[in-house]
């Protein structure tokens, strides 16, 4: 039933006034045009009509009815794609009467498509398709609605100006059911292959008695039961000459032969990915990686990294990649040497500019820019590849304290004079003080301006000089700005994975480990001196949330 309701207690109370057409009609939309009320629905139940590809139309002088159906329903009945079921409330602009439609090819509704109603009559009724100008969402399963939008609902506010609200979702419809699908199929193949070796290598057995097909003893059963006692006959042959086969299958395949022993790693190896598969599925999630909220609002910051000619390949890798995290808004390269690329070389999915620069220094990634439209800021080497899902922990955590450099790769700086060690040595002192800005959010106008002030400026020549270090000399700037306050200047938060790229070719900036740590040595030796120490230490583990663990 289309049922009518009347507001008791607006808008949380309701009480049923009226069935308005005694048929199955889904979503259904209300409008006034000229003389009448005209109700566009779609009803599946109509014979002869596809799901999600009917539409109809009611007409009548009242809201309250009676109503009658136009002469021309169904108005659509066999495409799915043209948009047949309404995909928000009909509205009026500039005159003419709009209808959105939802494209559901491939799934329910994915797209929304708009109309304009040209003829609306009794007798007739025509429509137009028009440009919505929505823009297509790039993202995947990343954006809200990356695989499917479907209702759109658009109010005229008192200025004049409009105001909209979206449905949209990060999955088609149905995923979840093909998830489980999927997930319990992988569990059952595993399963059916570990019983398959227990089997042949006798952990298993299954054995039927003899007796179990045997004939009765007394003739007047027999005669009574004869079909079933020969059908038991011919299943005792059939069984003894099945058995006897796998038997011989499994002494042939207990020899221990090289053959045999591929064999059963193929097994083993089918194993192991049917229980991926399954896990996958079944606990993965449903493959989105979302952006997190703080205070209930989303946000958006720009990925600023810095490469040369002779890394362009891993450039366009690290574009492709993150350029489909959520809440990227830009991604700008720093470009310190060769003929740079045109911003149409990457696969992208939000804009990426390229910021020439005349001089190759390691300076260059803290330059003030002021095109730069939001205050957040990630500095990611290029070579440096992790989850959307582990980027946008770190955004959250860095919202929360904007204060603060937040990043991946920790590490404790202590001794006299001061040491550089890796991560490791950080995680046996149970904490740190540093973060390594080759994966690190910042606020960018403090953090750069702070960079670029005279008082950096002994500090960037170092830098520009010894090639290196310009992460140090950041975090110094940070803990020198905060020493009178003595509030916190770096966070941890820890990826589920990194994976570093520059160890697959020949263009790492720093590939003997032990001349590169020597050489940060001495510019903490020269930082400490112009700057003051490092904070003593922040402990892991101290969010309840458990990311910095």
């Amino acid at each position: 039933e289309l049922r009518l309701y009347r507001a008791t207690k607006f808008p949380l109370e309701w009480t049923l006034e009226k069935v308005l057409i005694n048929k199955p009609l889904i979503d259904a939309s209300l409008v006034q045009y000229e003389d009448n009320w005209w109700l566009f629905a779609s009803d599946f139940t109509r014979y002869g009509t596809e799901k999600n590809a009917e539409l109809e139309i009611w007409y009548s002088s009242s809201p309250l009815g009676p109503w009658k159906e136009h002469r021309q329903n169904p108005i659509y009945k066999a495409d799915k794609s043209l948009g047949a079921r309404n995909g928000g409330r009909l509205f009026m602009f500039e005159g003419s009467l709009y209808r959105p439609g939802q494209d559901c090819s491939g799934t329910y509704g994915r797209k929304i498509k708009l109309y304009k109603v040209e003829k609306l009559s009794k007798e007739e009724y025509k429509e137009v398709p028009v440009e919505l100008g929505i823009e297509e969402p790039k993202k995947g399963r990343n954006a809200w609605n990356g695989m499917r939008y479907h209702h759109l609902d658009a109010q005229q506010l008192e200025s004049g100006r409009w105001i909209a609200v979206m449905d949209g979702d990060r999955v088609p419809s149905g995923d979840s059911t093909r998830r489980s699908i999927s997930g319990y199929l992988g569990f059952l193949l595993a399963i059916v292959l570990v019983t398959f070796v227990g089997f042949v290598k006798g952990a298993i057995n299954c054995y039927i008695p003899p007796s179990f097909w045997a004939a009765p003893a007394r003739r007047n059963e027999l005669s009574r039961i004869l079909p079933v006692y020969r059908f038991n006959q011919k299943v005792r042959r059939y069984s003894t000459s099945l058995g006897r086969y796998i038997t011989a299958t499994k002494a042939r395949l207990n020899e221990k032969t090289w053959s045999n022993k591929l064999f059963f790693c193929v097994i083993a190896l089918l194993g192991t990915v049917n229980v991926c598969i399954a896990v996958h599925f079944l606990l993965g999630g449903n493959g989105t990686e979302e952006a997190y909220t703080h205070q209930g609002q989303r946000s958006q910051f720009t990925m600023v990294t810095m490469t040369y000619e002779a890394r362009l390949w891993n450039l366009k890798m690290f574009v492709e990649h993150y350029s489909r995290c959520e809440s990227v808004r830009e991604i700008v390269v720093v470009w310190n040497k060769g003929n740079p690329p045109g911003s149409d070389a990457f696969d992208s999915t939000v804009p990426v500019r390229i910021r020439v620069e005349e001089l190759n220094s390691l300076n260059n990634r803290f330059r003030v820019d002021p095109l730069i439209k939001t205050r957040a800021v990630l500095e990611l080497d290029d070579d440096i590849m992790m989850t959307c899902s582990d980027v946008e922990k770190g955004f959250k955590v860095w919202r929360e304290h904007p204060e603060r450099m937040v990043g991946f790769y920790p590490r404790m700086i202590d001794g006299d004079p001061p040491q550089y060690r890796n991560e490791r040595y950080a995680r046996g002192k149970k904490g740190y003080n540093l973060i390594l800005t080759g994966a690190a959010f910042m606020d960018s106008e403090f953090a750069f301006r702070r960079y670029w002030s005279e008082e950096a400026r002994e500090g960037r020549d170092y830098v520009h000089k010894n090639f290196n270090c310009e992460d140090l000399l950041m975090n110094f700037m940070y803990a020198n700005a905060s020493s009178g306050a003595g509030g916190r200047t770096v966070e941890y938060v820890h990826p589920a994975w990194a994976i570093d790229t520059s160890k697959l070719s020949s263009v790492a900036i720093s590939r003997d480990t032990q001349k590169h740590y020597d050489v940060r040595t001495k510019c903490l030796a020269k930082f400490s001196s112009i700057y003051g120490p490092l904070p003593q230490k922040w402990e892991f583990g101290r969010r309840e949330d458990g990311w910095d663990k």
